[in-house]
């Protein structure tokens, strides 16, 4: 009786791990705290608005992701970074993102969907104390936000969903 549990258990990890690859789900390791996601699909979906976000960016020597090396110094407290750039991406970019493109506003509701699932998760991280909230965590998201802090909200949400490819870059160097 434990030996067929014990294989349906090791068949059902093999199965998933064979249906995520070959449906784009990627297993972000971050920290303990291990999550799948579609990374693929969210990058897909950014790719058809990249230019059409990019265009309005007029700050074009000014990097918010990508001027301070948060992302990459980040090395214990991945989770807990990744937890506050979702909730700055839903709760300060996605909501003050203004376009009249309807196509645009779609794939923004879609990748805010994506990012409030994966944010569910990180959550379950939290409260199962997998998701690890340290001072490295806070002085790397201080950084990122004070930099989206120096420019209105429009232009701040067009620059950081702008370098949304620099987050799901770092996300996927986590899988």
């Amino acid at each position: 009786m434990k030996a067929s549990g014990v294989a349906f258990g090791l068949l059902s990890i093999v199965f998933h791990l064979l249906w995520a690859s070959s449906s784009g789900l990627k297993t972000l390791h971050l920290g303990s705290c291990v999550i799948v996601t579609n990374l693929q699909e969210i990058q897909s979906e950014f790719s058809e608005i990249r230019d059409r976000v990019q265009v309005n960016d007029k700050n074009t020597d000014f990097r918010i992701l990508r001027s301070t090396a948060s992302l990459q110094d980040t090395r214990s407290d991945r989770c807990c970074l990744l937890r506050h750039l979702l909730r700055l991406y839903l709760d300060r970019v996605f909501k003050n993102y203004q376009t009249s493109d309807h196509h645009t506003l779609q794939k923004i509701s879609s990748l805010a969907n994506s990012f409030l699932t994966i944010k569910k998760d990180l959550q379950l991280c939290h409260m199962y104390m997998t998701c690890h909230c340290g001072e490295e965590a806070a002085e790397n998201y201080r950084q990122i936000l004070n930099h989206f802090e120096q420019l209105e909200p429009q232009a701040a949400a067009v620059k950081v969903l702008g370098e949304l490819d620099i987050l799901l870059r770092w996300m996927e160097d986590t899988a």
